[in-house]
């Protein structure tokens, strides 16, 4: 039985627990928080009664002997946390993305678990959402032939949808906790995963990106463009698009976060078009209208993952057992590990760097030396002018014409213990 701590227990963690909930080969033993009354109420609803609180994760580290530790914490923790976990002796650390705030706390995380011997998992659970994983199998069996681009639109909407901390937004406005923004940095971290691993890439060969900051509280509406290296200077370029729109009154019911994602691939023979991920389980998923993959191919339309579970939190649980295998049998990497983690890191600074000097950034500009000189720093306005009054703002502004909606409603999941209480 392996021993799980968790360190954090904000929003995220009520998705994060439910490999572990659902395991029958660990338990989820302690977890730490600065908040007790938090942690208390997290472990009363997902059912774990004798689980251990602790507000100092370093006094849950060092008495616990843990054979696992999530961290769910803002990005700027990760590093010491990672660090100390590794230096105690934790053989298995999953770090919640983005891995850091920084190259150089990227560069530090990996090799001290490296010098450790902890494995190091970064947690980017789109790389395990059920439609997406069978789109994966589509493209690399041919289906549309050689993948010649790329493009994701990921829509924020009004919801409604999980109810948000403003405090959890703040901070991720600040970019020295959070190395960018919370959209394109933070919620972009799983965009940037879906267009390297569906197009088969490590990485991108360079960007041109522009960022707005709407009521500057978010780094949205914003639209980039990149190129892939050439794996055959025989073939055409690849190119790759993103696009983060912002609807705040767009009704759009979510059992998690307000916002949705669809993607089009285009390939030598034919075309992919990839239906929902964060709101999957929602109206829309159970539309025929929608279908969670689309296919164009010699000349006909095909229909794929109707069958598949389209629920979001799928893909936490099965990022979660991923890593609970590969801690049992020590056979395979973590899917990401840490140089595939600081990737997406890079990927996602890109834009902010072209965007600030509004010209197109290499790959190779964002890194630690590139850090403590000073040129590929991520600056804007959002750590100075957001503050809880221009969220508030941006609230009201969302919810201004829900409430004509009344038939769309946020339904909250619930955990097996929840189930079962009812009941009686």
């Amino acid at each position: 039985m392996l021993r799980v701590g968790i360190i954090g227990c904000g929003i995220i963690s009520n998705l994060n627990i439910l490999g572990y909930l659902y395991s029958q080969d660990t338990e989820v033993v302690a977890v730490s928080d600065v908040d007790v009354k938090c942690a208390g109420n997290k472990l009363e609803r997902w059912g774990l009664r004798t689980t251990k609180i602790y507000t100092d994760y370093k006094k849950m580290i060092d008495k616990e002997d843990l054979d696992i530790v999530e961290i769910l914490t803002p990005h700027h923790l990760h590093c010491p946390m990672t660090i100390y976990c590794a230096q105690a002796g934790v053989p298995g650390i999953s770090v919640q993305k983005p891995m850091a705030h920084t190259i150089s706390d990227c560069n530090q995380m990996i090799q001290v678990c490296k010098d450790e011997g902890s494995t190091l998992k970064l947690f980017e659970n789109f790389r395990f959402y059920p439609p997406y994983l069978r789109a994966k199998e589509l493209l690399d069996q041919g289906t549309i032939g050689e993948r010649l681009n790329f493009r994701i639109i990921s829509i924020g909407t009004g919801g409604p949808s999980m109810p948000l901390n403003v405090n959890a937004y703040i901070w991720r406005t600040n970019v020295d906790k959070c190395g960018g923004g919370p959209w394109v940095y933070d919620d972009g971290q799983h965009k940037f995963s879906t267009a390297l691993w569906l197009m088969g890439y490590e990485r991108v060969e360079n960007l041109y990106g522009w960022i707005d900051y709407f009521t500057s509280v978010l780094d949205s509406p914003a639209n980039m463009i990149w190129k892939y290296p050439s794996k055959n200077p025989d073939d055409p370029p690849v190119y790759g698009t993103m696009e983060f729109a912002l609807a705040p009154n767009m009704y759009y019911p979510s059992n998690y976060y307000g916002c949705d994602e669809f993607i089009e691939i285009s390939g030598s023979k034919g075309m992919m078009w990839l239906n929902q991920c964060t709101s999957g389980g929602n109206f829309l998923s159970k539309t025929p209208q929608y279908p969670p993959i689309v296919v164009f191919t010699e000349g006909e339309v095909k229909t794929y993952g109707e069958d598949l579970p389209r629920d979001w939190r799928y893909s936490f649980i099965n990022s979660t057992e991923h890593f609970i295998e590969v801690m049992k049998t020590s056979k395979k990497d973590p899917i990401y590990t840490g140089e595939q983690g600081k990737n997406l890191c890079i990927f996602a600074k890109m834009p902010y760097i072209s965007n600030q000097e509004s010209r197109l950034v290499e790959w190779d500009e964002i890194s630690a030396e590139g850090e403590r000189d000073r040129s590929c720093v991520v600056e804007g306005p959002l750590e100075t002018q957001c503050d809880e009054k221009g969220l508030t703002k941006y609230n009201r502004r969302q919810k201004k014409d829900l409430r004509k909606a009344k038939d769309l409603n946020h339904i909250r999941f619930k955990y097996q213990y929840e189930l079962e209480s009812e009941k009686g």
